[in-house]
């Protein structure tokens, strides 16, 4: 006896980044150059990732704004973690800026990020797909509920069982992982999911990620 259950859930939880104590420094270059400059180096990072660096722009950059090429390396880099990880996450408008907050810059400069990471979000994210290894993803799910109402040795006797067929693919090359579990502990294994989704969207939890170092 086959019998057939849908259930979806869709839950969408804040995502912000963390910071580290470093990165806060190296970011903390930006409130100190015009506007243009942050611009600047936010082309220098996406070129960079396409590229690698090049410790003769730091060198030409430094000469100009008159400090050390360090400074500037770092500036980039910082800038360069910030849309990053911004686009690999895809978070929300609301969340890139709720997680800009802590860095403690002006609502200009805090619009002028916003604005770098809208505006390279897609190229970030194919160069860092084209630079990733490639590993396996989600491509299809096939699933069916099994229910045996009796057996020789037991007349009488429910026993679901709930199969998966997990398609993945890499490399243009698919392959599929046979699973088999209880409808019980698929159940479990919902609900804590959900749980913990909608605890990273409490208020608590969005406190701790914007202080945790």
């Amino acid at each position: 006896m086959h019998m057939s259950l849908v259930k979806r859930s869709i839950i969408k939880a804040a995502m912000l980044l963390v910071f580290s104590d470093e990165h806060k420094e190296h970011l903390g270059f930006l409130p100190e150059v015009d506007s243009s400059v942050v611009g600047e180096f936010g082309r220098i990072a996406v070129e960079f990732l396409k590229k690698g660096s090049n410790p003769k722009i730091y060198e030409g950059a430094a000469r100009k704004l008159n400090v050390p090429s360090e400074t500037i390396q770092h500036g980039v880099e910082g800038l360069m973690y910030l849309l990053t990880e911004s686009s690999k996450l895809m978070i929300s408008d609301v969340d890139f800026q709720d997680s800009v907050l802590v860095l403690g810059f002006s609502e200009e400069l805090n619009k002028l990020l916003l604005q770098l990471y809208l505006e390279n979000r897609k190229e970030i994210r194919q160069i860092l797909g084209e630079l990733a290894p490639s590993l396996p993803h989600y491509h299809n799910l096939e699933w069916r509920l099994d229910v045996q109402l009796a057996s020789r040795a037991l007349r009488q006797q429910v026993k679901p069982t709930v199969t998966m067929k997990l398609h993945l693919e890499s490399g243009g090359t698919q392959t599929a992982r046979l699973l088999q579990t209880d409808p019980a502990t698929l159940l479990h294994l919902l609900q804590e999911l959900e749980r913990a989704l909608a605890e990273v969207k409490s208020n608590h939890c969005r406190r701790i990620l914007r202080n945790i170092k």
